[in-house]
């Protein structure tokens, strides 16, 4: 959540604006080019490719509480009750809050994309062109895990289209040009490079951002970002709060991997294997016997779902899905999720330091489900357990009492700031099983101080690893 403030979708409401990119156009090569050459290209693009881009302006309705005689006040010195004493309770209020945004045309008939946030709960979405004329639109689909959102109007004619390219060709360095409406300023064009690839910035679950820094601002949001070759690599979504030169587009890759849904269903249908999952820390991996660490630890397997009938175990490590490597978590996530539900994918193991392929069916991922929940790591011990009598078991709701419970975790413990907490049950101590106190006394006989061990936890209904290092006692 910290990551979260220090970013800003760039879509401000209340008069506020986004930032949208531009569109594709002539072909330059700015490697070789000089810079008297690389400018006039960019006019050339700006030029060609400014027709395809449109000014998104939405209208919602927005109520307010009526503790005060100017409707809520959060942050009212006095209390709520100082007004009450000479106003008496005002009524709930509506007002009217407006947006600006930016787009895309990517149909002679009207198929607009866009970011999510620039129309979510919007009563009203109007679109201009850069010619000047405006058209009412509709939601024809939208996802807010990846913000992209797809909208329509009815134009009188074909429309001038965008081109839309392979995010996965860009490189850092490579030149980009947005255009857009930041801060409600039509057309506006800027220029730069792209920075970073796959930037992560607690977005979402799907977030793999290119960085740019080709100035965007508020109002440039849903607006696209594009190569020199004048095709659409980017969706312009967030900026970096009090920075200058940092922007993320999402990579358009990923909009036209869901477009189909989003045209058709009006929302995204994802894969689902039923894994929950976390990254692997050099202490796991060595107690595992992997060689690296890349790759996505199971820590569960849900009963009956495709990664269980697949015969995927708790402690496998997943390092391809469908020939496509796995890095981490978050590649497991976003290679899954595109996956076509239903279709048989192989997906490449390691269990006991050798390597195997199973092949698992693609089930459908619902909204109350999580494709993988990553787990923390920790270096040492700092907790107390104890055996699980029938009436914890009770209290705890646990068909049966097998593992060891902590009761208490250590003030200021490595423990304590690797997360672990008083109901958490012990299931495996490196490779031994855990049902009792003898085989969790067993399992850490003879651990010197500074060694490390590999536990497995569970929290409410997940399992997670975490790898203790045994501390000095005191």
């Amino acid at each position: 959540m910290r990551t979260k403030r220090n970013f800003l979708c760039c879509l401000f409401l209340a008069g506020a604006i986004l930032f949208a990119p531009g569109i594709p156009a002539a072909t330059v090569d700015a490697a070789s080019a000089p810079a008297g050459a690389v400018s006039g290209g960019f006019a050339d693009l700006a030029e060609r490719l400014s027709p395809a881009v449109v000014n998104i302006s939405t209208t919602k309705t927005v109520k307010s509480g009526g503790t005060g005689p100017f409707g809520a006040m959060p942050q009212n010195p006095f209390g709520n009750d100082f007004y009450r004493r000479f106003f008496g309770d005002q009524p709930n209020r509506e007002y009217r809050q407006r947006g600006l945004g930016s787009g895309f045309i990517i149909s002679r008939d009207g198929y607009i994309f866009t970011n999510n946030h620039v129309i979510a709960g919007a009563d009203k979405i109007l679109v201009k062109l850069a010619g000047g004329k405006e058209y009412p639109a509709e939601i024809v689909g939208r996802d807010a895990n990846t913000d992209i959102a797809l909208i329509k109007i009815k134009p009188n004619g074909d429309l001038p289209t965008a081109l839309l390219g392979d995010s996965d060709k860009l490189r850092v360095g490579d030149w980009v040009l947005a255009i857009g409406n930041p801060f409600g300023l039509e057309q506006t064009v800027t220029a730069g490079i792209v920075s970073a690839k796959a930037r992560s910035i607690g977005a979402g679950p799907y977030d793999e951002f290119i960085q740019t820094d080709a100035s965007i601002n508020p109002g440039n949001s849903g607006g696209p970002l594009f190569n020199l070759k004048g095709e659409v690599v980017g969706i312009n979504t967030a900026i970096v709060a009090q920075g200058q030169g940092i922007g993320f587009a999402v990579p358009v890759n990923m909009a036209k991997e869901i477009y189909n849904d989003l045209k058709t269903k009006g929302k995204v249908t994802r894969g689902w294997l039923g894994v929950s999952v976390q990254d692997l820390t050099d202490e796991m991996a060595a107690s595992l016997k992997i060689t690296g660490k890349q790759g996505a630890l199971v820590g569960d397997v849900f009963p009956g779902e495709p990664a269980d009938r697949a015969g995927i175990k708790t402690g496998d490590l997943i390092v391809e899905v469908g020939g496509k490597a796995v890095r981490n978590t978050h590649d497991l996530l976003r290679l899954v999720a595109t996956l076509q539900v239903g279709r048989r994918v192989a997906l490449k193991i390691i269990r006991d330091g050798r390597e195997r392929t199973v092949e698992a069916t693609v089930g459908e991922r619902k909204d109350a489900r999580e494709i993988a929940r990553i787990g923390k790591g920790t270096e040492r011990f700092g907790m107390t357990v104890q055996e699980i009598t029938p009436e914890m078991a009770r209290h705890f709701g646990m068909a049966d009492k097998t593992g060891v419970v902590v009761t208490r975790v250590a003030e200021g413990s490595p423990a304590e700031e690797a997360g672990i907490q008083p109901q958490d049950i012990i299931l495996r101590v490196n490779r031994t099983e855990i049902r009792s106190m003898k085989d969790y006394l067993q399992a850490t006989a003879g651990v010197k101080e500074e060694d490390s061990l590999l536990f497995l936890f569970r929290r409410g209904e997940s399992n997670f690893f975490i790898t203790l290092k045994n501390q000095k006692a005191k």
